[in-house]
């Protein structure tokens, strides 16, 4: 498996349950093809530049090449403009020759050409991170990240030490990468999906509780090393604007805003968040790409080998391998100055495979981006060489963009090479080569790149204006890990003088970062004429808001604001306002920003405390929006926080007669069980009147349910009402009997789950013999749900009542962490699940199907049977699982190994888990978000859920994919050749 973010945009594929996992002989004829397959011959860099196409006003320069730099895959420039440069010359199956390298470039006169190269460091295993703090570097190798310094000034690194372990490897697409420097004084840097359990490391020992990071990236305070945990989740490629909000890409999802930050969701552990990122590309995650460079000739005799069957797959063209984007990387905002000023902020996103640079405009839509594709019919910067391979971009000195081309002949995975092709490839060629180009505006004048180290504090202090992006970050940078306290009065000054709005945002930054932000700074900053100064300022003044009267009170009289940045962020800091003054702030951001679902999570993130307070206030205002109402509720119900149930139980004594529906609302989304504490105390404090509404909605729910000819919408809707009533066996008795409509049937079974009842269990299997096949699996997965019911229908099942074969036992399996021996070992007996030499067997089997004469038709029956919960394909089906457009590329051969054995090797990105929630409830499916609060679960048809933290008694990973084994006991051969047919030859 190769690194993501050079993965190619031709045949990209997710691994994991649907990945290459077995070596198999291929069962074609050998045919030699090395008359064809010459080696693509690379271009030598004055050839190399004039095959690129460049959007019109710009221009693509030369800044080094091989051998001065090879392989590279991230850079990061010093304060003196100095380029270090990782090199991934282990690509791409070579890490453990552990052969990647830091190289540190250096332009002696300063013409734009890095003439001088020296190998910093090297013995890394697969590098992918760099960035400059403290004179030295940091470069992240996973599992470290290592610290380097030159201190006797011979370019190469004399002191080197791990400050970080715990990154994982699992997935090589997925490995930390991209280092940023940060608004916060802090270094961000991207974990990507194959996570970690992170942990500093002093003297040579490791120190801390584990940090988990699956699911999030991380931020390093340089002075102290301190690392927390931050929202993210891309994979390769991130990068923040001028307002410090941020951006990144996913293989398949090229342009993705990270909207919530997770120090402000964790404060409040009653909010659950089903995803801190949006994608925003306006043209679709897959967008369409432009490529000016030929198909490889390894790929168009692989495709004519696959339509005359002599190798299996299929035919490339009808399965559209190239044209949009499967394999994003390397997503970076422009700040420079060397580019016309409209194209400031533009974001700049490659596709290796496709040779080519991505280039889209942010348009503010309110909070949340929206990214509009530019270059129409065309791209920023293509090439027609098939060496070209830009993985990285960074913001440079001199107001360029640099981008880093890894320069390499071939970027696949091996094993989707047949032998044939194979033999006759090398896959390290390119070892050798590596170029850095510059794109710049047209007519634009060289200036000379600034020797930062060399110049005083209190001079650095303008650069935090200048209209390059690299200076104010390197300044600021440079004055936070100086921590010279003399340069404050400046620094004061600038925030009210600096001539630009990001200028003022680094001067009150920096001031925070040298521990000297005053109310009267703060102050003036709210009240400056650029909303995004006003917005920092509120972030900024979070430290103080508890003990400044003066800020409390501004911040109270700000709400109206004309900027929804300024009340966004005003939504988040009010949490750390007093009682008194944080509803009241609230209340007035509900009333006019509560309708948007992203305003009501900044909200709810500040109500760790007065959640009772803030409901009601808003209960008897017209324009309080009604589903921030009912997320408060929730709240309270499940918090119980003795101040808020008293607050609640006043305003309920209130609202019974004066605004009965609010009544209503407020008392069913309590989610108080019938006969809890809680329940007692609202009837109580209502004279039953809570009590009676519950119970009118249920009877009113029952009497519809009781007419058949009521429409099929109203009755399941009823349903979905009586699990706030006790358990009542008859009704769902009746709901599931045959005669019933399948989906009232279906409907009843869901209802069931948010029971404790163990009638529950007994009722399912009282109606199993009446029971359809497809319910049976849906009644499987209801009494696997708990694990007191899993043993009614163990029991059930060695009493015969229910025959194995009816029940996927595998779902059972996947519980075996959180049950007990007991429940294992019959799960265990039950199971008698094939060994590894009998999948091998299967598989074998099974190969007559890649020769046999598919129908396309009966495939897609087959398809829409046994594949659509989890995998999508011509627009029928849920993408839970990888994605079969681009596996289809990898040829019939490997989708029937896949299918067949779906747990020889698992993408973490697709590993099933179990939760057993401290209810007793158990909820199986992929982590597709976590949150400091939160996790998300995915299932089988798309069903997600996400679960509090504070609800989780357990979460294991069952380490196995979500798709089942055994899936030969239900597709036999001829299906299965239909199957492969109809995947094949899909658009």
């Amino acid at each position: 498996m190769i690194p993501r973010y050079i993965l190619p945009a031709l045949l990209t594929f997710w691994a994991g349950s649907l990945c290459l996992l077995l070596s198999i002989p291929c069962v074609a004829e050998e045919r030699d093809y090395q008359d064809q397959l010459q080696p693509v011959l690379p271009k030598e860099t004055p050839e190399a530049l004039k095959s690129f196409q460049v959007a019109d006003g710009f221009q693509i320069e030369l800044a080094a090449a091989e051998p001065n730099v090879v392989d590279p895959v991230a850079m990061a420039f010093d304060a003196d403009g100095r380029l270090f440069v990782i090199e991934m010359r282990g690509y791409s199956e070579d890490d453990g020759e552990i052969l990647g390298r830091v190289r540190l470039l250096e332009d002696i006169d300063d013409d734009g050409t890095y003439e001088k190269s020296t190998v910093f460091a090297d013995g890394f295993s697969w590098p992918t991170a760099i960035c400059c703090t403290r004179e030295g570097i940091l470069v992240g190798a996973a599992p470290d990240i290592f610290w380097l310094k030159d201190s006797d000034g011979d370019g190469k690194a004399d002191e080197r030490r791990v400050v970080f372990t715990g990154f994982n490897k699992s997935n090589v697409q997925g490995l930390l990468n991209t280092f940023q420097w940060g608004l916060n004084n802090r270094i961000h840097g991207v974990t990507s999906s194959s996570g970690g359990n992170v942990q500093s490391v002093t003297d040579g020992d490791v120190a801390g509780k584990p940090i988990p990071l699956r699911g999030r990236d991380f931020s390093i305070d340089p002075l102290t090393m301190d690392i927390v945990a931050i929202s993210g989740g891309g994979q390769h490629g991130m990068s923040m604007n001028s307002w410090g909000e941020k951006f990144t890409c996913s293989n398949s999802d090229h342009l993705q805003q990270i909207v919530f930050e997770d120090h402000y969701l964790a404060r409040n552990p009653y909010l659950s968040v089903p995803s801190v990122r949006r994608s925003i590309a306006q043209d679709g995650p897959q967008a369409e790409v432009y490529r000016t460079s030929r198909v490889e000739a390894w790929r168009v005799i692989r495709t004519k080998l696959r339509a005359a069957k002599v190798v299996p797959g299929v035919v490339e063209g009808g399965g559209r391998p190239a044209g949009y984007f499967t394999g994003a990387t390397g997503v970076t905002v422009f700040r420079g100055d060397a580019w016309p000023k409209q194209f400031q902020g533009l974001a700049i996103i490659g596709d290796v495979g496709s040779n080519l640079i991505h280039r889209k405009k942010l348009i503010d839509q309110g909070v949340v981006y929206q990214g509009k594709r530019i270059d129409e019919g065309e791209e920023f910067v293509s090439s027609s060489d098939i060496w070209f391979r830009p993985v990285q971009y960074a913001n440079a000195p001199d107001g360029s963009l640099y981008v880093a081309d890894m320069y390499r002949e071939v970027i696949e995975h091996p094993k989707s090479l047949p032998p044939m092709i194979k033999k006759h490839l090398d896959l390290t060629n390119g070892r050798d080569r590596g170029r850095i180009y510059r794109i710049i505006g047209n007519n634009i004048q060289r200036r000379a790149t600034p020797r930062l180290t060399q110049i005083p504090t209190d001079e650095l202090v303008s650069f935090l204006d200048h209209p390059n992006a690299w200076h104010r970050e390197t300044a600021a940078r440079i004055i936070y890990e100086r921590q010279d306290t003399s340069v404050l009065p400046l620094l004061e000054t600038i925030t009210t003088e600096a001539s630009m709005p990001e200028g003022r945002i680094m001067a009150i930054s920096a001031l925070a970062g040298l521990q000297g932000l005053s109310s009267d700074v703060l102050r003036s900053a709210m009240q400056d004429e650029h909303p995004r100064v006003r917005q920092h300022a509120i972030r900024l003044s979070e430290p103080l808001l508890p003990t400044s009267l003066e800020l409390q009170q501004h911040l109270t009289s700000i709400t109206d604001d004309a900027s929804v940045h300024v009340r966004f962020q005003l939504a988040f800091s009010a949490g750390y306002l007093p009682t008194e003054n944080k509803v009241s702030v609230l209340k007035q951001l509900a009333i006019s920003d509560g309708a948007n679902p992203i305003f009501r999570v900044a909200i709810q993130s500040s109500l760790a405390t007065s959640a009772g307070q803030l409901l009601a206030e808003l209960a008897t205002h017209g324009d309080a929006p009604k589903e921030l109402l009912s997320s408060l509720a929730r709240q309270i119900g499940k918090q119980q926080r003795p101040g808020d149930v008293a607050t609640l139980t006043r305003l309920l004594s209130n609202l019974t007669s004066n605004h009965p529906e609010l009544f209503e609302l407020i008392v069913t989304h309590l989610d108080a069980t019938p006969g809890s504490s809680l329940a007692r105390q609202m009837a109580n404090a209502t004279q039953g009147e809570s009590e009676a509404v519950i119970q009118r909605m249920v009877d009113q729910a029952k009497l519809t349910l009781s007419n058949r000819d009521t429409p099929i919408g109203a009755r399941v809707g009823a349903i979905d009402v009586l699990p706030f009533g006790k358990f009542d066996a008859a009704t769902f008795e009746e709901l599931l009997e045959p005669s019933q409509p399948l989906v009232i049937q279906e409907a009843a079974l869901q209802a069931m789950r948010r029971f404790k009842d163990p009638q529950v269990a007994t009722l399912i299997v009282a109606r199993w013999p009446s029971m359809a096949p497809g319910l049976r699996a849906k009644a499987t997965h209801l009494l696997s749900s708990r694990a007191t019911w899993v043993s009614v229908l163990l029991d059930a099942i060695n009493e015969q009542t229910i025959r194995p074969a009816d029940v996927d036992i595998s779902q059972l399996a996947e519980l075996k962490p959180i049950l007990s021996a007991e429940q294992g070992q019959q799960i265990d007996l039950l199971l008698n699940r094939p060994s590894r030499s009998d999948r091998a067997e299967i598989i074998k089997t099974y190969r007559s199907t890649l020769t046999m004469d598919g129908n396309k038709d009966r495939g897609r029956k087959v398809f829409e049977k046994q594949c659509t919960a989890c995998h999508q394909l011509n627009g029928e089906g849920y993408p839970i699982g990888p994605n079969l457009a681009a596996m289809k590329n990898r040829g019939a051969e490997a989708i029937l190994v896949n299918i067949l054995n779906p747990n020889a090797e698992v993408n973490p990105q697709y590993m099933n888990y179990i939760c057993l929630t401290h209810d007793g409830r158990t909820v199986s499916g992929v982590i597709t978000n976590e949150t400091a609060t939160s996790i998300t679960l995915v299932q089988a048809d798309n069903k997600s859920e996400t679960i509090l933290r504070i609800d989780i008694d357990q979460l294991q990973s069952t380490g196995v994919s979500l798709m089942p084994e055994g899936l030969e006991k239900v597709i036999n051969p001829q299906a299965m050749s239909d199957l492969l047919n109809y995947i094949s030859q899909s658009q």
